[in-house]
């Protein structure tokens, strides 16, 4: 029976390299042509997702700092200073 079985892929496979213009090694050695430029050109010039929005993003967050940085750290310091500067309160024995 596996006998069987094994001469049914034999011939199956047979067929489909007869419509094939060529043989599988050609194919596999394509394949493996293929591939190596692909993993080539990844490595050398490969970007990602997040080498894409950095680029997107500062300008726009350059343009955003530029605006709003100066007025928020000037509104911070001035918090601190009235806090720092307030006159304590002196503690009540209890």
């Amino acid at each position: 029976m596996v006998q069987a079985l094994a001469v049914q892929v034999t011939e199956m496979q047979e067929k489909e390299q007869r419509g094939q213009l060529i043989s599988p090694e050609v194919n596999n050695a394509v394949h493996a042509a293929f591939n190596a430029l692909q993993q080539t050109v990844l490595v050398n010039n490969s970007r990602t997702l997040e080498d894409l929005l950095r680029e997107m993003l500062q300008p726009v967050l350059k343009a955003w700092l530029d605006d709003n940085l100066p007025g928020m750290v000037e509104r911070l310091v001035r918090v601190e200073i009235e806090q720092i500067s307030r006159p304590r309160r002196p503690m009540r024995a209890s």
